[in-house]
This record gives structure tokens, C-alpha cells and sequence, in this order.
């Protein structure tokens, strides 16, 4: 017997990403909201549901792409190798990802830009 995960299932796990209101360059992989937010960040940007479109997945499944975010302010000086997603309102982390790494240097007007990215669900093998 196949094995077989309906596009409306995994759309319930992109829609609870697609809640996120803050994405947040990190310079380690954060556990919790307070390390994403806080502990670790270098620089932010707000999101809203617009930035955010579902539709079928690269190989299978379904996808979320995260919009592009240019000339985000650098808060603090390090080296960005995560990106995290959180939701501020109840302090949850929803999703962290690695990027490639970047030294930024915050100095009141540096700036760092995300480039769009997916968050892939497969179908079952």
C-alpha cells in the first residue's frame, strides 16, 4: 500500500508558517523565541501574510516561499549563518534554516538582504 499525505494536510503546516511577523538573521541556530529574537539576532524585518505563497513543491509535496526582504537594518555586528521566523505576539519560533554565511557590521545605516526562499514539505517515500 502507497503511502500518501494530501496537499491539504501538509498547506495546514505552511499556513502555520506562514503566521510568522518577524524574520530574523541569526549568528547561531536559535532554540527558543528569546535566542532568535534577542540572544542572537543581527538584524529583522516585519512579515505579514503577504509575504508568504504556497504552492506545489519543487520535487513533490507542497511549498511556502518566503518573499525577499531588501535593505534590512543591521542592529548588531556578527556573522549571520541562520535564518529564523517567529511570531511575536505569543513568542513562538516557528521555523530556522541555515544561509550561507555573511559578516555584517552595524553602524545605524548598514543593511542585509534576504534573498526569497522555499520551505519544502515532500510527499511520503
Amino acid at each position: 500500500m502507497a503511502k500518501a499525505i494530501p496537499d491539504a494536510i501538509l498547506d495546514k503546516t505552511l499556513d502555520e508558517i506562514a503566521t510568522a511577523t518577524r524574520m530574523v538573521l541569526c549568528n547561531a541556530q536559535p532554540t527558543t523565541y528569546t535566542e532568535a529574537n534577542a540572544t542572537f539576532a543581527l538584524a529583522d524585518v516585519t512579515m505579514g501574510g503577504g509575504d508568504f505563497t504556497k504552492a506545489n513543491g519543487d520535487t513533490s509535496g507542497r511549498k511556502v516561499t518566503v518573499a525577499a526582504k531588501s535593505g534590512v537594518l543591521i542592529d548588531t555586528s556578527g556573522t549571520g549563518n541562520h535564518i529564523a521566523l517567529v511570531r511575536v505576539s505569543d513568542t513562538t519560533l516557528i521555523y530556522v534554516t541555515t544561509c550561507s554565511s555573511q559578516a555584517v557590521t552595524a553602524n545605524g545605516s548598514n543593511t542585509v538582504n534576504f534573498p526569497a526562499w522555499d520551505i519544502e514539505l515532500a510527499d511520503p517515500a
